[in-house]
């Protein structure tokens, strides 16, 4: 069946909508491209990732160009620490920008230059209001603002004061120039918006060079002009600086007309998006740093364990709006969940043990049992797991007295051990306390592989590590960093109040297969029934570290449930 232009349209985004519309109209010559902006003074979180995998995927979707460019024009909050991490997040999610890095500064003599032919049509002027009378000119949305007593400045004068501005002869906060348009436009960012200010302060790319910056609002037109930018493609917030981003291109002669197209930024509950909240989690030591794997910052969940094709299908599943909204982290969970069960390995590990001797099993016996190492992936292969007269299994799999419906180990009754055989519990040792020290178990040598010839049925399969081969290790075991939904909706109350208290549980002397010692970090594995982990940066041969990425099922919502019924 043929499939109708008007039925391709409804299986685009709006802006791919509009991108085939002008390269149907030969608008740009046909060409499409793209960039993605950052500024670097903080780490690029999942909504950033949702504009970068639009920006490149955009661009290659029409074999196009997506450049990556910094947008450093505010020296007080910039930091090389940040240029780097936004570097190897872009590039770990799968983009690559080929030649295309730039910086805002590469621009700040061209920019200048526009400023000045600003003044001198007259459409610039320099402003001796301080920052608060600046704010108190320009009117509120419902009353217009009023002239500065310096705009009818002449375009020598302007021209004088700008460049003493350039060279430094004014403190900071005394002057800026600002566009002159019209105080009394009901757009706000219309009035008289300024272009530039002065800030003393050493740049990470052009030292000490300038003395003053652009604002983002006149750089940002003329980045994507020089760079020759085809769709400039913007949050909503910026929505409302459109008309200034097209009045300032307006203004200059034979530039390049990039179009600003607005969409729906990323919101996520159980979290918060803010870069200033963010830094202030980190400031504050609440958590581990940027890279912390409670953060919603890419380099967080890329140490959580996250795979960067998670990523990616979660940005193309809840696709693009004109309205905000608030996308439910389950959404991204299910996209870690589905990617992780098709790449991750499985092994036995086992965080919270207790021992298991298995009395009719010869002492000092050790077979090595096959185990599969992905069931959804058959080229994954096996491996072989040591199993020996003792093992460690989850305390949580035995009780004593069990309640109905509890099917794992208890006194007399069988449970099949994954990849080995079936064990009956006969016995329990216990201290002087009570406390549980082993669990006496005998085994049916028929049962190899945890096959029964017989056909007799066994409902649970317990996974295991050999006591003598287990290799120990600390899991980092993480959950969402907030424990309601919105940590920002009571305006009563500091969102601090609402950190999960167990976003992190730290569990020692965990037991794993042996085989574990060998993994790298950012290798994803899955502890069979216990969840996904990734190996953590910090670990060492010596000290092994594995971090819960996430839980094989969506628990939270029970858990939450339970809670609500207390």
């Amino acid at each position: 069946m043929n499939t109708t232009e008007a039925e391709k349209k409804e299986y685009l985004n709006f802006i791919h909508q509009i991108i085939e519309e002008d390269l149907k109209n030969g608008k740009h010559g046909g060409r499409v491209h793209t960039r993605f902006p950052p500024e670097p003074n903080g780490y690029l979180h999942i909504g950033h990732a949702k504009a970068i995998c639009l920006n490149f995927n955009t661009a290659e979707k029409y074999k196009g160009l997506c450049n990556l460019r910094f947008d450093d024009t505010n020296p007080a909050k910039e930091e090389e620490e940040y240029v780097t991490s936004i570097k190897e997040d872009v590039h770990w999610l799968g983009f690559d920008w080929g030649d295309r890095l730039y910086w805002a500064s590469d621009y700040f003599q061209q920019m200048y230059d526009f400023a000045i032919e600003m003044i001198r049509k007259g459409k610039a002027y320099v402003c001796d209001l301080t920052p608060d009378e600046i704010r108190e000119y320009r009117g509120t949305p419902t009353e217009k603002g009023k002239n500065s007593p310096f705009r009818d400045r002449s375009v020598e004068e302007n021209l004088i004061l700008f460049e003493k501005m350039k060279k430094g002869e004014f403190p900071n906060g005394s002057r800026t120039l600002r566009a002159k348009i019209d105080m009394s436009h009901p757009n706000m960012n219309m009035r008289d918006p300024i272009m530039y200010r002065i800030v003393h302060a050493t740049h990470h790319n052009t030292g000490d060079q300038w003395c003053v910056y652009p604002m983002y609002d006149w750089a940002h037109g003329l980045e994507d002009s020089i760079e020759g930018i085809t769709h400039s493609l913007c949050t909503l917030e910026f929505e409302d600086h459109r008309p200034l981003y097209d009045w300032f291109l307006d203004q200059l002669e034979g530039v390049h007309r990039p179009q600003q197209i607005e969409f729906a930024r990323l919101n996520l509950n159980f979290t918060v998006m803010s870069k200033r909240k963010l830094l202030e989690l980190v400031r504050l030591g609440l958590v581990k740093g940027w890279d912390d794997p409670r953060m919603p910052t890419i380099s967080g969940m890329r140490r959580r364990g996250f795979p960067a094709a998670a990523i990616r299908d979660f940005a193309d599943r809840i696709g693009l709006a004109k309205r905000e909204s608030t996308v439910d982290v389950a959404l991204l969970e299910f996209c870690v969940r589905e990617e992780l069960n098709r790449v991750a390995e499985r092994r036995m590990a086992v965080l919270n043990p207790v021992k298991v001797v298995i009395t009719n099993y010869p002492a000092g016996q050790v077979e090595m049992m096959e185990a599969v190492n992905n069931p959804e992936d058959e080229g994954a292969g096996t491996r072989q797991v040591p199993f020996s007269r003792e093992i460690y299994i989850e305390k949580d799999d035995f009780m004593e007295n069990p309640p109905k419906k509890f099917y794992r180990l208890a006194p007399g009754r069988e449970v099949r051990l994954r990849y080995a055989y079936l064990v009956t519990c006969t016995n329990v040792i216990k201290d002087e306390k009570g406390e549980i020290l082993e669990i006496h178990c005998t085994y049916d040598p028929e049962t190899r592989g945890g096959n029964t010839p017989d056909g007799r049925k066994v409902k649970t399969t317990l996974h295991w590590v050999s006591c003598d081969h287990a290799v120990q290790a600390t899991i980092r075991q993480y959950d969402r960093l907030f424990k309601v939904e919105n940590p920002l909706s009571d305006p009563e109350k500091d969102y601090k109040e609402f950190i999960h208290e167990h976003s992190l549980d730290i569990v020692e002397n965990c037991q794993l297969e042996p085989d574990l010692k060998n993994f790298k970090p950012g290798q994803f594995i899955q502890f069979e029934r216990l969840g996904y982990f990734i190996a953590d940066p910090d670990a060492t041969d010596d000290n092994l570290i594995f971090n819960r990425t996430i839980t094989l099922r969506d628990t939270w919502a029970k858990i939450q449930q339970q809670e609500n019924q207390k």
